[in-house]
């Protein structure tokens, strides 16, 4: 199967999924992640508005802002092509839909967050494999967004964190050169670690 047959079958396992298997899968996330000391610890998160049937990180930004933290959410870079900023977020902020119908924070350029200012970054993915490398829409917005991030010895702080469905996991993937691999990926049945990013990996139920 190429990458595109994969990705149209990916697409086809989420949209399989009812509305009561969507919500029990964010509350099972969602108690997961927070249970996590990175995030207890953490005072800058950002996550992602789930849409077409991503697991919803939502409730946890929700969760996040009720204890303190401060929050963003990803806008397209108004300068850069196929480049992410993460704009201040919280429950009041107003939002509007990008060009790709996609609900952004309303924002000022003075407020943006860089990735590297960020403790923990939650990222949207179509699949993931156990060595938590991931398969993103296509696009490549969040390996070239954190491309820079990677190759910096002094932002290895970040921890970047993917969710999803347990059906949306796949064998293994093929990794191109630029693209970012996870530190974390947690679905409602699992929990895969993985050391330096791109070493070996672990799961645990």
């Amino acid at each position: 199967m190429n990458t595109n047959e994969l990705r149209r079958d990916l697409r086809r396992r989420r949209r399989s999924l009812s509305t009561a298997e969507q919500q029990r899968a964010t509350l099972a996330v969602t108690a997961r992640v927070s249970s996590l000391e990175s995030f207890r610890r953490a005072t800058r998160i950002a996550a992602y508005v789930g849409s077409k049937g991503e697991l919803d990180p939502m409730p946890l930004l929700h969760l996040a802002f009720s204890t303190g933290k401060r929050c963003y959410l990803p806008v397209l870079h108004p300068f850069l092509t196929g480049r992410l900023w993460f704009a201040p977020w919280t429950p009041t902020t107003p939002m509007q839909l990008n060009h790709f119908d996609i609900p952004e924070p309303v924002y000022r350029p003075a407020e943006i967050c860089k990735p590297q200012w960020l403790d923990i970054i939650i990222t949207p993915l179509l699949g993931f494999d156990p060595q938590c490398h991931r398969l993103g829409m296509g696009g490549g917005f969040y390996d070239r967004t954190l491309a820079r991030l990677r190759n910096s010895n002094a932002t290895k702080g970040t921890l970047l964190l993917g969710v999803a469905h347990d059906i949306q996991e796949c064998e293994q993937l093929a990794v191109a050169p630029w693209d970012i691999s996870l530190d974390h990926i947690i679905t409602p049945r699992r929990h895969h670690r993985c050391e330096s990013h791109n070493k070996r990996a672990k799961s645990v139920d």
